[in-house]
């Protein structure tokens, strides 16, 4: 038998990098961060740069998402 974990669940957040700290976050934003992007900065009233990197973009995603109400 194995033994159970002794350090207990991992939330979600304890599990979540910076994206200041991706190693991809660099490179350009995915087709669907620049659509998500695209429709939360559009419900705020805001503009987006299309060069917009991963990490960036990660973190504008979260901006508005608090912004719109759109948020977890």
């Amino acid at each position: 038998m194995s033994e159970a974990n002794s350090t207990g669940p991992v939330s979600p957040q304890s599990t979540e990098k910076d994206p200041d700290d991706w190693v991809t976050g660099g490179e350009p934003a995915t087709g669907a961060q620049k659509s998500y992007l695209n429709t939360l900065a559009r419900e705020a009233g805001e503009d987006v740069p299309d060069d917009i990197s991963k990490g960036d973009a990660s973190k504008k995603i979260d901006e508005l998402q608090e912004e719109t109400g759109r948020g977890q």
